[in-house]
């Protein structure tokens, strides 16, 4: 397993390519932003992309998505439901953006080679937000955060759904790398340890 992180777009999104290094087949995971600059990368990488994935609706997630879907046609564009609208603001609805715009819910895989793909639905930042497990990573999309949450004041935003989200998040197993929508990396023992918000979560199940 392969992973590249591009930051996209003006508040710097963590778009990441996923790719199954025996059989070169990717999924680009929350193309928010700078299409051209994406393409340029996959390009340079010689893979295959199966999928778009997106973690959410928002426009910072999913920006690229239209201008990606006519370069790369054979790639399945997966959404979770509650946010092919526009993530509760009806602001960037991509079922009308994309003909073909594919729908995952919570306990769905992907297959990616060799590699499997879970869907994790965690509302909370918006109805429709899912984290994907694959192997020992989790992209956690706007939901954790090193050492933080994703924001709820946002339309369709929900703290009790978002704890609830947290909760599940750090009772999965293991000490999983952890690949968020913005800013850095971590892990699960560490946000266990350190973050505030997932360890009230986790004390208040």
């Amino acid at each position: 397993m392969n992973i590249i992180t591009m930051q996209v777009g003006t508040i710097r999104t963590n778009c990441y390519i996923l790719t199954d290094e025996d059989t070169k087949q990717a999924a680009v995971i929350d193309p928010g932003d700078d299409a051209q600059k994406i393409l340029a990368k996959i390009q340079e990488e010689g893979v295959e992309v199966r999928y778009l994935l997106l973690t959410h609706g928002h426009y910072d997630h999913t920006t690229a998505v239209p201008e990606l879907h006519q370069a790369l046609p054979e790639a399945k564009i997966y959404i979770h439901e509650a946010d092919a609208n526009g993530a509760g603001s009806k602001l960037f609805p991509l079922s009308s953006q994309v003909d073909d715009l594919l729908l995952y819910s919570d306990g769905d895989t992907l297959p990616l080679g060799s590699l499997t793909i879970q869907v994790l639905h965690t509302p909370g930042h918006s109805p429709g937000s899912v984290s994907l497990l694959v192997g020992d990573t989790l992209f956690s999309g706007d939901t954790l955060f090193c050492s933080s949450m994703g924001r709820t004041d946002l339309p369709g935003g929900s703290h009790e759904q978002i704890m609830a989200s947290l909760r599940r998040l750090g009772q999965l197993e293991g000490n999983l790398k952890v690949l968020p929508g913005h800013e850095w990396a971590t892990t699960l023992d560490r946000e266990r340890e350190y973050n505030y918000f997932l360890k009230d979560a986790m004390a208040n199940g």
